[in-house]
C-alpha cells in the first residue's frame, strides 16, 4: 500500500494484487481463500473490501473474468460502427452509455505541442484507482490513471503539450468527469473531448466509442471499424495512444485469443474496468 492515499485510492491498491492474481490464473477460477491469501487480507475481509469496491462478490467476477466468456464475446461479432452513439442509462445500477463528441484540435495545435493552447488539469479519485484529467477550453484533452506520485503524472501530461500554458485548477468538464465515475451524470448529458490524432487515430477512437459497455472486440475488428480491415496493428497502436482512458474504452479491445492484452494503466486495472462492467451489463 502507498503513503500519502486516499481512501478510494487505498481501497484500489487493497485490491489491485488480487485483480493481477485474477488476469494471471482466470483459467484456473481461483476460490475465495486463494484469492484472499494473494490480496494478504482474511477470506471475509477480502470478501467486503471486493464487494464494496466491484459491486459483486470475488466468485462472481472471476466468473465474469473467464476466459470462455471473453471468447463469447468476441464470438457475438458485435458492430463496431454504429449509426449514432449510444447515449442512454441501460437500467437501475448500470453504466452510463456516455454521449460524447469529438473535436479535432487545429494542425498547428497537433504538430507545435500544444502552443497557444490554454490547458487545466486536476487529479481525482475513481473506483479504478487515481487520474488526472485535463482540458482546453473546447473540451476533455487528456484522462489518465496513475499509481505513482502526483508529480510524475504532471510531468507526463505536460510532456505531451511541451509548450502549452497549465494550470492547476478544475472547470466543468472535471467535474463532468467526476459525476460520471461516481454514476451522477445526467442521461444524455454530453462531454465533449478535444483530440490531436491523425485522420486514422481519430476514426479508431470513434470505433472504440461505439463498443457496448460490457462488450469485448478483438483489435481486427476494430480496424474494420475505422475502414481500413487489413491495417489491424495501426489500429492496435492507435488503440494504445488513446489519450482519453475510459472514456474512449480502449479497455474493451483484446486480442482474438481472448486474453487480455496490454493497457497503458496496467493488467489489473483493465481487468477490473472489463468485469465491473460485464457485471453490470449483466
Amino acid at each position: 500500500m502507498k503513503d500519502g492515499l486516499t481512501a478510494a485510492a487505498k481501497d484500489y491498491d487493497r485490491i489491485q494484487g488480487a485483480l493481477e492474481y485474477i488476469a494471471e490464473h482466470q483459467r484456473e477460477q481461483p476460490s475465495l481463500e486463494r484469492l484472499a491469501k494473494a490480496a494478504g487480507m482474511s477470506p471475509a475481509h477480502f470478501q467486503r473490501t471486493f464487494t464494496k469496491w466491484v459491486g459483486v462478490s470475488p466468485k462472481q467476477f472471476v466468473s465474469y473474468m473467464s476466459l470462455g466468456r471473453a471468447k463469447d464475446e468476441l464470438a457475438r461479432k458485435l458492430p463496431v460502427m454504429t449509426a449514432a452513439y449510444r447515449a442512454s442509462l441501460s437500467g437501475s445500477g448500470r453504466l452510463h452509455d456516455l454521449f460524447v463528441s469529438i473535436e479535432r484540435m487545429t494542425p498547428g495545435e497537433y504538430k507545435n505541442g500544444g502552443a497557444g493552447l490554454s490547458i487545466r488539469y486536476s487529479t481525482a479519485d475513481s473506483a479504478f484507482g487515481r487520474y488526472i484529467v485535463a482540458s482546453t477550453p473546447r473540451g476533455v484533452c487528456y484522462l489518465y490513471f496513475f499509481d505513482g506520485s502526483e508529480a510524475q503524472a504532471i510531468r507526463k501530461l505536460k510532456a505531451k503539450w511541451p509548450r502549452a500554458a497549465f494550470e492547476k485548477k478544475a472547470d466543468a468538464s472535471h467535474g463532468q468527469i467526476a459525476r460520471f465515475f461516481a454514476r451522477h451524470l445526467k442521461r444524455g448529458e454530453r462531454i465533449t473531448l478535444h483530440l490531436a490524432g491523425t485522420p486514422f487515430q481519430l476514426k479508431v477512437w470513434e470505433a472504440l466509442l461505439s463498443i457496448p459497455s460490457g462488450a469485448v472486440v478483438p483489435y481486427a475488428s476494430v480496424a474494420k471499424g475505422a475502414g481500413k480491415p487489413l491495417a489491424v496493428r495501426a489500429a492496435a497502436s492507435a488503440v494504445g495512444d488513446n489519450p482519453v482512458c475510459y472514456l474512449i474504452p480502449c479497455h474493451r479491445v483484446i486480442r482474438g485469443t481472448g486474453a487480455m492484452g496490454n493497457y497503458g494503466g496496467g493488467v489489473a486495472r483493465k481487468a477490473g474496468m472489463l468485469g465491473w462492467e460485464a457485471c453490470q451489463a449483466d
